[in-house]
């Protein structure tokens, strides 16, 4: 018997007025992938990524995450749940070091609500400690240490996006969203930030990746799914979607 999918998203449409961005997209994610999510411009690839992670409702359709409904859940209960997402454009807050950018990920810390910092001073402090110890060795992992005291505006496009994957690492999720990792980044950081993934996926990380940089996602994104028009058009092996006659058309045969 085999196991239940990790990410299961069925007939999931959202539509903004007369126009229907993501259409029936069905598809499921085994636990321990690097899954990769490609297609046109405008194939609606960001749009299922915002409905996955909460930022906008689905008009119809499911999505289920470790057996669980998520579809419909604000963002930060999505996140508590399991799911986290990086952007295409990196969203730190710019004028925060790297560190204090990593140590604001966690949900529920008991110091935000003030009166704990009056009444119970020394579980804030035990918690801040454990969550700046969590941060430094998650910011070492992702080769920021060198710039921990920095601040996040002063990083270069590459070190964004080992920020953000730093960000997301924080809150332990159980299935990672990379919105176009390799997108703005350098070579040699792009060769770290592969890295990192392939390593944080040989710990048993699941990631679902949009990118429109095809050497990389077949080299190591599978299984591969293909929008076009909002339609999942393939879904299957990096070889596979390589002589797929739909996916060709879709990229003008521009595929490696």
């Amino acid at each position: 018997m085999s196991a239940a999918p990790l990410l299961s998203i069925q007939g999931v449409t959202k539509r903004f007025g007369q126009f229907t961005a993501v259409d029936r997209m069905s598809f499921d994610l085994n636990s321990g992938v690097i899954a990769g999510l490609i297609g046109p411009n405008g194939a609606g690839k960001t749009t299922l990524f915002d409905t996955l992670a909460g930022l906008l409702r689905p008009d119809e359709g499911s999505v289920h995450l470790d057996g669980h409904p998520i579809h419909g859940l604000v963002p930060h209960k999505v996140c508590a749940s399991g799911l986290s997402r990086t952007f295409q454009i990196p969203r730190p807050f710019p004028e925060m070091s790297v560190l204090e950018n990593v140590m604001m990920v966690p949900l529920g810390q008991i110091g935000e609500k003030f009166w704990n910092n009056w009444f119970r001073p020394g579980k804030v402090a035990q918690e801040e400690r454990q969550a700046k110890e969590q941060a430094e060795d998650i910011i070492e992992f992702c080769g920021l240490t060198r710039v921990k005291g920095d601040q996040a505006g002063s990083l270069s496009g590459g070190q964004l996006k080992l920020l953000e994957l730093a960000r997301v690492l924080m809150a332990d999720p159980k299935i990672i969203l990379l919105d176009e990792p390799a997108a703005g980044v350098n070579p040699s950081l792009m060769v770290t930030l592969v890295e990192k993934i392939q390593e944080l996926n040989a710990r048993g990380h699941t990631f679902l990746v949009i990118e429109h940089n095809m050497e990389l996602v077949m080299s190591i994104c599978e299984p591969i799914m293909v929008m076009a028009q909002g339609k999942l058009l393939y879904s299957g092996t990096a070889s596979g979607a390589r002589k797929d006659p739909k996916v060709l058309d879709a990229y003008l045969g521009d595929l490696p």
